[in-house]
């Protein structure tokens, strides 16, 4: 009787340190997806300042899907965004710099960010110079290091193929005016709906046993060594932050990116972080215990020893969700008309 009464006592402790837990968490700034689909939703078209003007659909979730995975966006047409954001690898390309026209690697040498849940960063590129998926979506096809094609080409190759049109006039109407801005716009609709509930939401949200005592050990460390300070809010990240805060970053020399024209570089968000290795910016660190441990040495000028590093990566881990079932589309044919791909080699 006695045993069972120290069982007892050592459950309601347990649940009572995970209650206080949720609410410091809560305190701090995090705050979760929702699990309810309607209030997700809303939170959604909150997030994106261009939903008022076109709300999601449907019929463009699946047009933006096609052309998010259409490498004729590109001027060689063989490179897609799914290319450095794959959906199969976290949302990002699992390389240090990605690769694009020519084979070309990023000139400034820096790592594609992942895709996933980037609706709610309020900060898109690392130098956060786009506030928005359309506006972001607009850089990389016209970039010539990655996709290399102007707005003519991709309207060009759009417009050739008659099942396009057919897609566009579903999604936006009969009298729809094809062009980039629009395309760009229609991708980041579909961008919007990637987005991975995991259980540190339902944590969050009230379910004391989603996360281990590991995770919930780590998800204290985190809270009480200030990380939450740069990755806080719905995304752990996604906004403009200080750098080298506290110490010098021992990798900076490879690349050549120092942020914005204040020096600000965009916190990451750290869902799904178990997936998107290589880390940082430059994309040096393929170890997330070592990320950890850095990032307590950079930014915070703290020491993380090496069981606190565990834990903390244990709650990282607890931030990666789920990502519905994605069919890989069947693209609409080309024409005679459809502009030649242009490899330069």
């Amino acid at each position: 009787m006695k045993l069972r009464s120290i069982a007892l006592s050592a459950v309601l402790i347990s649940s009572l340190s995970a209650s206080k837990l949720i609410d410091e968490a809560k305190e701090a700034g995090l705050t979760p997806i929702p699990t309810d689909k309607k209030e997700l939703a809303k939170l959604i078209n909150e997030a994106a300042p261009d939903s008022l003007k076109y709300p999601t659909t449907t019929e463009r979730v699946e047009l933006g899907k096609a052309l998010y995975f259409d490498p004729r966006i590109s001027r060689s047409g063989i490179i897609s965004c799914n290319t450095c954001h794959n959906l199969g690898l976290g949302g990002s390309d699992g390389v240090p710099a990605s690769t694009g026209h020519k084979w070309t690697p990023n000139p400034h040498h820096l790592n594609a960010p992942t895709v996933l849940n980037s609706v709610f960063n309020s900060a898109q590129f690392w130098d956060g110079r786009a506030a928005h998926l359309a506006d972001q979506a607009q850089g990389p096809i016209q970039a010539s290091p990655e996709m290399a094609a102007t707005p003519d080409l991709v309207e060009a190759r759009v417009k050739s193929m008659p099942e396009y049109a057919k897609l566009f006039k579903k999604a936006y109407g009969e009298n729809v005016k094809i062009d980039f801005a629009l395309v760009a716009t229609t991708i980041g609709i579909f961008e919007r709906t990637l987005v991975t509930p995991s259980r540190f939401d339902e944590f969050l949200e009230g379910k004391e046993s989603a996360l281990n005592t590991q995770e919930k050990a780590g998800l204290k460390l985190f809270l009480d060594k200030g990380c939450v300070t740069c990755h806080g809010g719905i995304n752990l990240g996604g906004t403009l932050a200080p750098f080298e805060v506290a110490n010098k970053y021992k990798f900076a020399s490879v690349g050549d990116f120092k942020g914005d024209a204040n020096g600000m570089v965009k916190a990451p968000t750290l869902r799904n972080v178990e997936l998107t290795a290589p880390y940082f910016h430059n994309g040096v660190i393929w170890s997330l215990a070592e990320a950890v441990k850095t990032m307590g040495s950079v930014q915070l000028g703290v020491d993380i020893n090496d069981k606190e590093a565990a834990d903390i990566v244990a709650f990282l881990k607890s931030l990666t969700g789920k990502l519905e079932n994605i069919s890989y589309p069947m693209l609409p044919v080309s024409t005679d008309a459809t502009p030649k791909p242009e490899l330069d080699y």
